[in-house]
This record gives C-alpha cells, sequence and structure tokens, in this order.
C-alpha cells in the first residue's frame, strides 16, 4: 500500500505546483514542492484518513493564484490537474495489471517471475483504488477541494466568491460528510466500481480482492 499511496499523493500535488508553474505562478518551486518527495507532500491528518476510511488528501501545493496569467481560468486547470493525473495513473496501473496476468498463469508458484511478478500485481492493483479514490474525493465541488476550485473558475464572479467564503470551514465540513454521512456509499463508491470494471476489465475482481485483503 505504501509506494503506490505515496507515489498517487506525490504526483497529485506535483501536478498542481508544475501546472500552476507553467501558468505563470512560481511559488510551488521557490518553496521547493516540485519535488517527487513524498515526505514533501503528506498532512498527517490526510495520511491517517485514508488509512482508517480510505479516504484522504496531502499537503496542499501553494499556490499564489494572482500570478497566474489568467487567475479564474487557470484555477480550474491548476485544480483539475490532481485528479486528471490520478485518472493517468489508475489507467496505466489498470493496463499493467492487464498486461502482467495472463503472463502469471503458466508460471508456477515457486518460480522467480511469478515471486517477482505477485508484489508488482499487489501494488498496481492498490495503485488504481487508490488513484481512483484520490481522483473522485478531490472533485467533490466543495473548496478547498479540487472540485470546489474548478467550480469556483467556473461560475460567475459572485457565486464563485461566496462559494470561496466556504473555504475556511470546508475540511471540517469535509470530515464532517465523510463520517456522518452515507456519500461514500451512495456516490463515491458506485462511480469507483464503474470505474475500476471500465479500466481493469476482467481483472477488476483482482483489485477490489487485493484491495480489501489490504485494508483488512
Amino acid at each position: 500500500m505504501l509506494v503506490p499511496g505515496l507515489m498517487a499523493i506525490t504526483f497529485h500535488e506535483v501536478s498542481h505546483g508544475f501546472i500552476a508553474y507553467l501558468r505563470g505562478d512560481n511559488t510551488a518551486r521557490q518553496l521547493g514542492r516540485l519535488t517527487l518527495n513524498p515526505l514533501k507532500h503528506l498532512d498527517i491528518i490526510g495520511t491517517i484518513m485514508i488509512i482508517v476510511v480510505g479516504i484522504g488528501w496531502a499537503k496542499p501545493v501553494p499556490v499564489n493564484f494572482n500570478n497566474l496569467r489568467s487567475p479564474k481560468r487557470d484555477m480550474i486547470w491548476v485544480a483539475a490537474a490532481g485528479p486528471i493525473t490520478n485518472l493517468i495513473i489508475a489507467t496505466l496501473s489498470a493496463l499493467l495489471i492487464r498486461f502482467i496476468v495472463p503472463l502469471t498463469v503458466p508460471l508456477s508458484d515457486s518460480s522467480p517471475l511469478q515471486l517477482f511478478l505477485e508484489p508488482v500485481l499487489l501494488m498496481l492493483a492498490f495503485s488504481v483504488y487508490i488513484n481512483l479514490i484520490l481522483a473522485l474525493f478531490n472533485l467533490m465541488p466543495l473548496p478547498p477541494l479540487d472540485g470546489g476550485r474548478v467550480l469556483m473558475g467556473l461560475l460567475p464572479d459572485r457565486m464563485s466568491a461566496s462559494l470561496a467564503r466556504i473555504e475556511p470551514y470546508g475540511m471540517l465540513i469535509i470530515i464532517g460528510v465523510v463520517f456522518f454521512t452515507d456519500i461514500f456509499k451512495y456516490t463515491i463508491s458506485p462511480m469507483l466500481g464503474v470505474m475500476v470494471h471500465f479500466l481493469a476489465g476482467p481483472q477488476s475482481r483482482l483489485v477490489f480482492s487485493v484491495t480489501q485483503y489490504l485494508m483488512r
């Protein structure tokens, strides 16, 4: 769980900072956050929540939206970069699963190749799950999550400003929603199932069984 989990979080955050850099904001680079060192991006509470409930977050990459060439429009791309990156990683992981599984069929359990491929498959299966979870969760339309920032960039200025006022209380609202409502059961979980089946195809059962096993 550790390797794919840290990769998912790290690439998610670096992509925010990288797109901001391309659009004119150098803040993340100056603060050393455009790095693949996962320790620079971990948030203690967010990491604990990933382990406990399967949903969490990393330390947000700092972005000064005033430095962007077109702040309102570029905010959409900066915010969307994280979930898009997670979707790309989930897709690549699922494609690798589809390629590797047939290779393991003719192998004996004790063959060197099987001993190598088995942990690789475990990591790839969890990579599909954790990246899709991070993408779906962060696309919730509530700031400071990415979906909230995307929505702020799409709404008219007055409505965007009203939504922005929620941001200081956003994480408290999100924690309350996760722990005290069935939003995961009725929204994120069904979408997760559809996307896993779409990406992994006949190997989707492997993704779910491995994830259940690892998170026991």
